[in-house]
């Protein structure tokens, strides 16, 4: 073989080489399932190798960024810029989570300080604080199809039913839980009086069935913020940050059932998937103190507290439950937590300032 077919030789098995490594770099920067982790104060979206704990790749969030949310086939992920005081943005970022890189976001148009996301129907639901709604996306027509408002102040985090027949939504400084469903009204016929050759008005046919939303604002605490409804959909649990407690709602009753106190100023709250641990975190009330607690649901009491050494945020259940994800914004780290042996599984450096948190799981 002369020098050139070796240097020719050299050069191919360079760059299969490198084929096979960037191949395998973009494998590990894109793991399936990835912990989602928003890093608020510097504007990024972290993509975490859960197994491992580790960093794998970040995306721009835009601009204050505060809850993210994966599309249920695990390709995309969906952030809200929130904007807190500042009430002039209207966005939700997207990320493609193949490539990492940030889309063209969803221009919501009037609908400002968008915040709470969750898919439901393969659809995307948020709230948009400052015009006290909740909103619908549709990924497929790239269009908002359904908004509905609260009368509430501050319409922040959002969760709908498996089966899509209600929408929950906490509204923090009116300290309530909205709970929205559809229901049926008759359509209305001509005015009295009318002339009886008049054309009828536009719309659905007259003395028939329309579809309308009922909204149900039910009171829970002050600062109602973080909130889950149980397995089953018969409860929801509202975490009340400026009071220190929570309260349950009888979904079917649409009143709350009980209010008590816990060790925690919480700001979120989840249930674990088989409806037996809640866990909620947030800022300790007392000085040092707990800022995440796990309840057994049946007793409510308290199973364990921990003390992560400043104020906590977004709380991540994994599908099977075996684990779950702490946002500690205070340390600018993420806390896993067994939940079977319920204690620190490990720890992983973040950004600055770690709030939502999410699963993406490929399909």
């Amino acid at each position: 073989m002369n020098s050139l077919s070796s240097r020719l030789v050299s050069l191919l098995g360079s760059l299969i080489f490198l084929f096979f490594s960037a191949t395998g770099l973009a494998d590990a920067q894109t793991p399936s399932p990835a912990l989602l982790v928003l890093e608020k104060s510097d504007n990024t979206l972290a993509v975490v190798d859960p197994a491992s704990l580790k960093v794998v790749g970040r995306a721009p969030a835009g601009p204050d960024p505060h809850e993210v949310e994966a599309s249920p086939d695990g390709k995309f992920a969906y952030i809200s810029n929130y904007g807190g005081s500042d009430s002039s943005l209207h966005t939700i970022s997207v990320v493609d989570l193949d490539t990492q890189k940030a889309l063209p976001p969803i221009d919501l148009g009037a609908l400002h300080s968008p915040h709470g996301l969750a898919f439901a129907g393969g659809k995307l639901y948020f709230t948009a604080e400052t015009n006290k709604v909740v909103g619908r996306y549709d990924p497929a027509t790239q269009a908002v199809d359904w908004l509905i408002g609260t009368g509430q102040d501050r319409t922040h985090m959002v969760a709908v039913s498996p089966d899509l027949d209600r929408v929950f939504t906490s509204n923090v400084s009116s300290g309530t839980i909205s709970i929205i469903e559809p229901t049926a009204s008759p359509t209305p016929g001509p005015p009295p009086g009318g002339a009886p050759n008049s054309a009828p008005p536009p719309g659905p046919p007259q003395g028939g069935q329309r579809k309308t939303w009922r909204v149900t604002n039910v009171p829970a605490g002050r600062g109602s913020e973080g909130f889950d409804v149980a397995p089953g959909g018969k409860e929801i649990w509202a975490a009340n940050a400026q009071d220190g407690t929570i309260t349950i709602i009888d979904v079917s009753a649409k009143k709350p059932s009980l209010t008590f106190p816990i060790s925690v100023r919480g700001n979120r709250l989840k249930f674990t998937p088989d409806g037996q641990r809640v866990l909620v975190s947030g800022a300790p009330s007392s000085s040092p103190g707990a800022n995440l607690v796990i309840l057994d649901a049946a007793t409510h009491k308290e199973i364990r507290s921990f003390d992560f050494g400043g104020g906590s945020a977004g709380i991540l259940v994994v599908p099977d439950g075996s684990r779950a994800y702490i946002a500690v914004s205070a340390r600018d780290e993420v806390v896993a937590v067994d939940l079977k042996k319920v204690e620190v599984a490990g720890k992983l450096a973040t950004g600055k300032g770690p709030d939502g948190l999410a699963w993406a799981q490929r399909k």
